[in-house]
């Protein structure tokens, strides 16, 4: 080995030392950062020269690795935009027009727009629920919900039982006939929108009119005679035929279970009767769910575990808005690192998968909450500690070379 070998090998050390150091005071400058993942050197030797007998120094050289996959603790806050994730998973942000990116850093605030935004400028992404189920492009998440807003009632479902035993309504005094002496086996209403929010009550009736069989049918409530009952000054909304199975009472006509009401001044209303029975017991209504609401003013807004962003208004009524996702690749830790503790997919990390938290080894998304950084601070100044005494021992070796050259230097003849 060479004089000059050991000085190179030095340098390389030092060097390696430097760059250890240099990770360390990133860590500690962002050990109150949200999201922050800590970064480590790692070092690698280089070997010197094989081909020759003598011993040929190499050096070392280092490596920046990023513990992204270590959950950092989460802290609880506030404000019910700040979400942190309990496990495996990313937040998707995009800013501008710009490529999305994920990040773990969820302290979102909306701005002057209603998006979602992070201290980064970056905007939350998710699926528009109000569009339609939770698929298609993502868009970013958007609160602004200052205006009275009324949504019609487009679908019901209705859970009960209807008694086997019930006599059979003649045919000439069916709710449907709208006569005067109508009558029915059961009775019960539900409560409707129409386009402009308005409240519209449907009173249902069911008629036994054979063994199996009945008849469904809607009235605008408020359309009942003095007495609250038939005849009522307008026909029915809506009649349907309902079969049941004489083998376990499930209802087997309509096919679907869907009996359509068309609503005054609204929509079609879907009435879901698919669960309803007919069995040998008394009229009961188990379950009964109308979409909808009247106009109201958004309270609050409420974001689920699984990601759903709803507005409560202060008619208590809840809209699911948006479905916040979650994002994951196969190994987070070679992710590549960006600005405002973003990360962008790598050829080492693997393709970024996207869906909803809590499926697929997702982590679940926590509200009022912040994932603080992982950095420990005890372990960050020892690290910088060693760090210091290695490179003061390879400057040692330089000084030791640069001696050894002096003495060279001054070999008189």
């Amino acid at each position: 080995m060479s004089v000059f070998g050991a000085m190179r090998t030095s340098v390389a050390g030092m060097s390696a030392q430097s760059q250890r150091i240099g990770s360390v005071a990133e860590n500690i400058a962002n050990s109150s950062t949200t999201g922050y993942k800590r970064s480590s050197t790692e070092f690698e030797t280089v070997l010197g020269d094989s081909r020759v007998s003598s011993f040929t120094t190499g050096g070392v050289t280092t490596k920046l690795r990023h513990a992204v996959s270590d959950q950092g603790s989460l802290v609880r806050t506030s404000s019910g935009t700040d979400l942190a994730v309990s496990g495996d998973g990313f937040f998707v942000v995009s800013r501008g027009n710009g490529a999305q990116r994920l990040t773990r850093a969820g302290a979102f605030v909306p701005n002057g727009a209603g998006d979602l935004v992070n201290s980064g400028g970056y905007s939350l992404m998710g699926y528009d629920l109000r569009a339609g189920a939770a698929a298609g492009a993502l868009t970013k998440v958007n609160i602004n919900q200052s205006a009275l807003t009324a949504a019609p009632s487009t679908a019901a479902s209705l859970t009960a039982n209807l008694p086997s035993d019930a006599a059979i309504v003649p045919a000439g005094q069916l709710p449907s006939t709208n006569s005067a002496g109508a009558a029915y086996s059961a009775k019960t209403s539900l409560t409707t929108f129409d386009n402009l929010g308005h409240r519209l009550v449907v009173d249902m009736y069911f008629s036994k009119t054979s063994a199996g069989n009945w008849e469904a049918t809607a009235y605008d409530a408020s359309q009942a005679s003095a007495s609250g009952g038939f005849p009522y000054a307008s026909g029915p909304l809506a009649t349907q035929a309902l079969t049941f199975s004489s083998a376990n009472g499930a209802l087997t006509s309509p096919a679907n279970g869907v009996m359509n009401v068309a609503i005054p001044n609204g929509q079609t209303l879907a009435l879901n009767l698919s669960k309803t029975t007919q069995l040998a017991a008394g009229f009961s209504v188990l379950q009964l769910n109308v979409n909808g609401n009247a106009p109201s003013a958004v309270d609050h807004i409420e974001i689920a575990t699984d990601g759903t962003l709803s507005a409560l208004y202060q008619d208590g009524t809840r809209i699911p808005l948006f479905k916040i996702p979650l994002a994951d690749v196969i190994s987070p830790d070679n992710l590549t690192p960006g600005d405002a503790n973003t990360y962008s997919e790598s050829a080492s990390s693997g393709s970024v998968l996207i869906g909803p938290a809590g499926e697929a080894g997702r982590g679940s998304i926590l509200s009022s909450s912040l994932e603080a950084s992982n950095v420990d601070l005890g372990s960050e100044l020892t690290t910088m500690i060693e760090a210091q005494r290695s490179y003061t021992a390879n400057s040692k070796v330089f000084q030791a070379g640069s001696e050894l050259l002096d003495v060279l230097m001054n070999l008189k003849v």
